[in-house]
């Protein structure tokens, strides 16, 4: 089981994130809420069976990741706790599960429409060539450059429209992608000043999460959009006025 290391450092979120003397650790309290709210959100229908199918998948998906890695030292969990797969504790591929639950969310309650997709096949491949690259890189040259390239001829023409209230709103899909990642980046840094989990430059205190992991957050994004894309298929938007977006009188 995990434990923390004597080099871990103070941990900033003692005594203010969760109770340091409680029966339950923090590892397991956050496994068994995470395993509530996905019962809970099966049981009011906030999702749907084939949506909690391919959330699974990237559950799986990110869980052996976080295995790889951590076995490689990228992070460590330095708590302890009982509900874990070797130094991984499970309430980690829920935080994967949750981007895939927010899109197949916001993909159905804004319905979100696509001009200028792609092929369906490409981006399969797009996104399988990002997750193995993810452990590839360890022994091979690192592709993420060229996987960016390949993303924005990809999907540099494609725009996704979203209804808020009405009517029909646009935005390029890459800059989306952009601001979903940041925000994931935002709640990394609330993650690790928590000590959830440290990178290595924060084993002796906390700092600032690197910007660089913008960009993996974002291509982890499009393995999460591609996988909740078999259960919604990208639609084109409709040609009614009503569907068009609202650019003024």
């Amino acid at each position: 089981m995990p434990v923390r290391g004597a080099d871990a450092g103070a941990d900033p979120g003692d005594g203010v994130a969760y109770p340091h003397d409680a029966a339950l650790s923090r590892y397991d309290f956050l496994t068994l809420a995470a395993v509530a709210i996905q019962i809970a959100m099966l049981g009011f229908r906030l999702e749907s069976w084939d949506e909690a199918k391919v959330i699974l998948v990237f559950h799986v998906v990110g869980t052996v990741m976080e295995l790889f890695k951590t076995a490689h030292g990228s992070w460590i969990y330095p708590e302890r706790g009982f509900l874990h797969i070797g130094a991984v504790p499970l309430f980690s591929g829920f935080m994967y599960a949750a981007v895939g639950s927010y899109i197949a969310r916001v993909w159905r309650i804004f319905d979100f429409r696509y001009s200028g997709y792609p092929p369906r096949w490409a981006t399969i491949a797009l996104a399988a060539a990002i997750y193995v690259n993810f452990f590839a890189h360890h022994w091979f040259r690192d592709w993420r450059a060229a996987l960016f390239l390949a993303t924005f001829v990809l999907f540099s023409r494609c725009w996704v429209w979203f209804r808020p209230f009405r009517r029909h709103h646009r935005m390029p899909l890459l800059f989306g992608w952009l601001l979903v990642a940041l925000f994931i980046w935002v709640g990394e840094n609330i993650g690790t000043f928590s000590h959830a989990w440290a990178y290595p430059d924060q084993t002796h205190g906390w700092e600032l999460v690197s910007i660089q992991k913008v960009g993996a957050w974002y291509l982890l994004m499009i393995i999460s959009f591609v996988l909740v894309s078999l259960v919604h298929r990208p639609e084109a938007p409709s040609l009614t006025r009503d569907a068009m977006p609202d650019e003024g009188p």
